[in-house]
Formats: C-alpha cells, sequence, structure tokens
C-alpha cells in the first residue's frame, strides 16, 4: 500500500510540474505580448521554449497567420490559466494531507479523481487550440508541420519508442 501511495503522489507532483512548466510557457508568452516581444513564430518567441509550439516558428508564417494565432491563443490562455490552477489547487489538497490523515486513501482517490477530469479538460483545450491553429496554415504548412511533429517524436522517443536519443 504504502509503494501505491508513493507511486500516486510521485505521480500527481510529477503532472503537477509538467503543468507548472506548460502554464509557465503560457504566462511567459502572455508577457512577452504584452511587452511588445515578436508574434508567435519569430526568433523570440515560442522557439526557445523546446514545446509543440516552437515548431511553428519553422513554417514561415506570414503576418495575417502570426496574428491569427496569436489572437488563437490569446483567446484560450485565460481558460488555460484557470485549469492550471485547479490543477494545482487539486495536487496540493493531497501534498497538505499527511499520510496518517485517516482520510489520506479517500482524499488521495478524490483528487486523482479530479485531476483525471481537469487533465481531460485540459487535453481537450489544447486539442482546440491545435485545430484552430492548424486550420490557419496552408496545406503545405500543414504537411510540414505533421513532418517536424513526427521528426519531434521520434527524437523524443528514440528508433523504437524507449528513451529519448542522445543529443
Amino acid at each position: 500500500m504504502k509503494s501505491i501511495r508513493n507511486l500516486l503522489t510521485a505521480t500527481l507532483l510529477t503532472a503537477g510540474a509538467l503543468l507548472t512548466a506548460a502554464t509557465g510557457m503560457s504566462a511567459a508568452n502572455a508577457a512577452d505580448e504584452a511587452a511588445g516581444a515578436p508574434p508567435p513564430g519569430a526568433a523570440s518567441g515560442w522557439h526557445h521554449h523546446r514545446g509543440p509550439w516552437h515548431l511553428l516558428s519553422k513554417l514561415d508564417l506570414n503576418a495575417a497567420q502570426k496574428q491569427q494565432i496569436k489572437s488563437i491563443m490569446t483567446a484560450a490562455h485565460p481558460q488555460m490559466q484557470s485549469l492550471h490552477e485547479q490543477m494545482h489547487a487539486n495536487m496540493l489538497k493531497l501534498q497538505q494531507t499527511k499520510p496518517t490523515d485517516p482520510n489520506y486513501a479517500s482524499i488521495a482517490s478524490q483528487v486523482s479523481q479530479t485531476h483525471g477530469s481537469l487533465s481531460a479538460q485540459m487535453l481537450t483545450q489544447h486539442a482546440e487550440v491545435r485545430a484552430q491553429v492548424f486550420k490557419v496554415l496552408t496545406p503545405a504548412q500543414q504537411t510540414q508541420l505533421a513532418t517536424l511533429e513526427a521528426e519531434r517524436q521520434a527524437h523524443k522517443h528514440g528508433a523504437r519508442g524507449g528513451p529519448p536519443a542522445a543529443e
């Protein structure tokens, strides 16, 4: 039972860290935009984050496309931020509960279920944003993006889906 708790806690902490990093990138993008930074796709925009959106910088987007994508991201940001904050608060609930608490197993179960629901909402939101961005691209850019994403996945997971390839 102890190892299950440790595994659940580690999993939730890892997910929280990933979401914190993702939101940090979103917040950084919002701050860059507010400061008048170059639009997404520009060299100092998303590129340095190495997330999936940095691939857009390789697509030779025109000014109209950059503005449309910026609008999509700006519109999605509040909901993504809200989901992230809810996930963080949910994670804190478990972190702040001592394993010796008689309700610990019940709280862990509740946090896990809530986390699953929030994760599903986050994934859906990411998919919606991705679909909107994809519509802004030309057919050639869509093909190029698919190729870049496949290359990124291959590099990330190695030739056989194993650990990342050495750089």
